[in-house]
């Protein structure tokens, strides 16, 4: 039986729940989710502590970059998810470059705690943040996955999440411009806007 878990925007509330989550490294390598969100070199001259008060500041303006998931309080995973113009690495990514003029939201970044890997948390956080996306409108959700073609990785390099996951969230495959870095997408069904919840014990959505 799988476990249950819950699914809520980051908010103001929910800051010190990715902080407990993301740990003193950020994630990875001091990086706090930013790493999609700045061009070039940028990266390299706020990572770390420069990185976590961008984050922070994108959380404390009201913005909300991404689904965590809780089991019971315990944040133990986190889905970025956005418009994928707020994502201003992909612009100059052969890899990751825009497939179309289509307006998509992106989800370029999946973490999980090391005791909660290997339990079917990211495919259950896109299918969170697919939700997420279409409550606000968005009509096409994009990743950009790694294809492991079977072969073992180690995790610090599937941030981007692997092909299986999102075949299993129900993303299809649309463009490929390298062996092992497809491009998917998931038709939305738009709802009405909704307005992210606060930090109470009401889940945004279950899975």
């Amino acid at each position: 039986m799988a476990t249950r878990l819950e699914f809520h925007p980051v908010t103001p509330e929910r800051w010190d729940d990715m902080v407990q989550l993301f740990g003193p490294r950020g994630a990875c390598a001091g990086c706090w989710c930013m790493w999609p969100r700045v061009r070039g070199g940028e990266f390299a001259r706020i990572k770390g502590d420069g990185a976590r008060r961008r984050m922070r500041a994108i959380v404390a303006g009201g913005g909300t970059p991404g689904i965590l998931a809780y089991a019971g309080d315990e944040p133990v995973g986190w889905c970025a998810v956005a418009p994928r113009a707020v994502f201003l690495r992909l612009e100059s990514s052969r890899v990751m470059a825009a497939v179309d003029d289509q307006p998509v939201w992106s989800v370029p970044c999946l973490f999980v705690a090391r005791e909660w890997r290997g339990r079917g948390v990211p495919a259950r956080l896109l299918g969170a943040a697919a939700r997420f996306a279409a409550a606000r409108g968005a009509r096409v959700l994009e990743g950009y996955p790694i294809d492991t073609e079977g072969k073992r990785q180690a995790d610090a390099f599937l941030w981007h999440g692997v092909r299986s996951m999102f075949v299993r969230a129900g993303f299809r495959e649309v463009a490929r411009r390298s062996a092992t870095r497809p491009i998917m997408r998931k038709a939305l069904r738009a709802t009405a806007s909704a307005t992210p919840q606060r930090k109470t014990r009401t889940a945004v959505s279950r899975g």
